[in-house]
């Protein structure tokens, strides 16, 4: 259920206010182009400067605008398991189909403090898991083997897996169950994930090009291969732009320049340097976005 090009949804905003007029249009975006599933209320929807009241509210929205025609993976990602639970709890209340919550930043839990926290979310709330790994923004690693810890758990259906690491991701395949989702959270590996076991991505770049993402994953699972990585490489340039700097800034001064959203972004994040927004504006050109 959980597979092909997931778009990691950017949270738009107005006068720092959530923009509901722009977050409902990104919606009808997505799924008129192709995508596959939305995640609201991750990193990319700056979840970590949201209140709980706007966090909510955007993940009720969102299921509401998608009316199950894809799946909605909420964010429920918190460095306090409590919170987590509370956030989950209100993904399940509102219809979202799963959940998706980031391993505790800044507390930077042991092996077995990571397993406990996924573990009782899980047994607290019967709605579909999927943990986040992201050490570069974490500083914690979930280890191959606490995942496969983690998978025997019914409704820990799958990972994100942001770390990069190709023997990390081949290890997860291979100790976890054939069901289990391998979902690569990075742009750059999402054809090699696919190539070692991987069903799909959830994805900054998809809020740009969402077909071309969801393309590739696509002619990968039909057996065309060369066309896979031809996407890969029409798609890298696009992928470096929107991690010029700290994500989502790129992303969303890119879709303010389609005309989709305003570029907002709340502090501590702060808008692209110029010199980097020309760079952005040169790729997008180049790509035929602008």
């Amino acid at each position: 259920m959980f597979k092909g090009s997931i778009v990691a949804l950017a949270t738009p905003f107005k006068n720092d206010q959530v923009d509901k007029e722009r977050l409902l249009k990104l919606v009808e975006f997505h799924i008129q182009e192709g995508t596959d599933g939305i995640v609201p209320c991750g990193t990319t929807g700056e979840s970590a400067t949201l209140s709980h009241e706007e966090h909510k509210e955007v993940v009720t929205r969102v299921v509401e605008a998608v009316n199950k025609r894809i799946p909605v993976i909420a964010g429920a990602g918190s460095n306090c398991t409590r919170e987590s639970v509370e956030l989950a709890r209100h993904a399940k209340k509102v219809g979202a189909d799963a959940i998706l919550a980031v391993t505790p930043y800044y507390n930077k839990p042991t092996q077995e403090g990571l397993y406990a926290h996924y573990a009782a979310i899980a047994n607290e709330v019967d709605i579909p898991l999927i943990p986040y790994n992201v050490p570069g923004r974490t500083g914690v690693n979930l280890l191959p083997e606490t995942v496969a810890r983690l998978a025997m758990i019914d409704n820990i259906v799958g990972i994100k897996e942001a770390s990069a690491d190709l023997r990390q991701q081949s290890k997860i395949v291979e100790l976890c169950r054939h069901d289990f989702a391998l979902l690569s959270g990075d742009d750059f590996t999402l054809l090699p994930t696919l190539s070692i076991g991987g069903v799909g991505v959830i994805s900054v770049v998809a809020n740009i090009i969402p077909k071309d993402v969801a393309n590739l994953v696509r002619e990968f699972n039909k057996g065309n291969f060369e066309e896979a990585k031809k996407l890969h490489y029409k798609i890298f340039p696009i992928c470096e732009a929107m991690f010029i700097e700290t994500n989502p800034v790129p992303v969303k001064e890119a879709l303010g320049m389609m005309g989709m959203i305003l570029p907002e972004v709340r502090l501590p994040l702060v808008p692209l340097r110029d010199t980097n927004r020309e760079k952005v504006q040169e790729v997008l050109h180049t790509y035929g976005l602008v």
